[in-house]
């Protein structure tokens, strides 16, 4: 094999990889990305057994052939090289030669045929979305992750489903940790299929490295393919396989029907947070929020460090509502709204916090109160 390809063409993707070759597989080959080349192009495939990345790009081949490559070593070679055209030669069985006249390294690589396997998209039905819809849906999502070593689905996944309301045909993604549940909406066009659209639940960490090829304007495709999510944007694909598992109902707790309705400027409220959780730990994580008669105020308390309060005016009835929670899920949450303003539903110390922005009615963030 024997090829030129351009710095910031092999640059950008081999940055965009380092989360997968990068993550700790039971194969030591996936530290590795594999190129082959494809008629007149050449192809990166990377992977972490559980998710998958294909792309073609253009370059001048000189000889055909496929080689695999630590791919930290690689990005850091590329990433400060000094000219814009670099050469990738195999001089010998597994060394390969990458540089020019001028800077010159001989990189031993990995046997190919080693390289795990990732699906081959068959004759799928794709759905259309833009770019930055489906970017934002998934940054709304990621934000909860799991704690610890949790391994159920449901806790490290995002639940996706297909809900028919009002003749609208509706996208939607679910995500949850226990303590708190975020879903997001996406209207699709009333002529799609969705009962190609199965309910699945797809891994966060791959959905988290989803993101990182996500940044035109343009229309993105994804479907399901057997257990695999695929995601595919002009000459990249990503598959990432299913977990299997039961996505808990969660209808009851995005009911709005009941509660005070609050709204607050989003930036005040978050720097009022901000300001109260300097005294949180990992042993006094919550803050008190007590609602009453045209006033909030927030109180933080840590025996180990010393306490704080702070309130602001609000339009609130008399009754009186005293709740603690993690301000680091409210705070979570305000980053992915866009509105200016944020709205607020309060029940009692028992029922969950409702979040969403003031004119965005397809995100919902819900957040679990804690003992006081």
């Amino acid at each position: 094999m024997k090829f030129v390809i351009k710095k910031n063409i092999i640059k950008d993707v081999l940055s965009k990889i380092q989360g997968l070759t990068n993550y700790k597989s039971s194969l030591a080959i996936t530290e590795n990305v594999l190129i082959k080349t494809v008629n007149s192009n050449i192809c990166f495939i990377a992977t972490d057994l559980e998710t998958g990345f294909e792309g073609l790009y253009e370059a001048d081949i000189e000889l055909e052939g496929i080689i695999t490559i630590n791919a930290k070593k690689l990005y850091e070679i590329v990433r400060d090289f000094p000219e814009e055209d670099i050469l990738i030669n195999e001089v010998k069985k597994n060394w390969i030669e990458i540089g020019n006249e001028n800077v010159l390294y001989h990189i031993v690589g990995m046997n190919s045929d080693d390289f795990p396997n990732i699906p081959k998209i068959d004759d799928i039905y794709f759905y259309k979305i833009k770019e930055k819809k489906i970017k934002k849906m998934i940054e709304r999502m990621v934000i909860i992750s799991a704690s610890g070593d949790d391994k159920r689905a449901h806790i490290i996944g995002i639940y996706f489903e297909i809900i028919e309301d009002n003749n609208n045909k509706i996208f939607r993604m679910v995500s949850t940790d226990g303590s708190r549940l975020s879903k997001v909406d996406y209207i699709l066009d009333k002529d799609v299929d969705i009962f190609s659209l199965k309910n699945v639940i797809v891994p966060k960490k791959g959905m988290t490295e989803v993101i990182k090829f996500l940044d035109s304007e343009r229309d993105v495709e994804f479907g399901f393919m057997e257990n695999n999510f695929i995601l595919k944007k002009d000459k990249e694909i990503i598959t990432i396989r299913l977990l299997e598992g039961i996505f808990p109902e969660y209808d009851d707790i995005v009911d709005e029907s009941e509660g005070t309705y609050i709204k607050f400027n989003k930036y005040l409220f978050n720097m009022m947070l901000k300001r109260m959780s300097i005294l949180s730990s990992e042993d006094y994580k919550s803050v008190i929020f007590t609602f009453e008669k045209n006033r909030l105020l927030i109180t933080s308390s840590n025996p180990e460090i010393g306490e704080s309060k702070e309130e602001m005016e609000i339009d609130f009835p008399d009754n009186k509502v005293e709740i603690a929670f993690n301000p680091k899920f409210f705070m979570d949450t305000f980053n992915v709204i866009d509105d200016e303003k944020v709205i607020l539903n309060i029940v009692d110390e028992e029922h969950p916090c409702l979040i969403k922005g003031e004119n965005d009615n397809n995100f919902l963030s819900i957040i679990m109160p804690m003992r006081i």
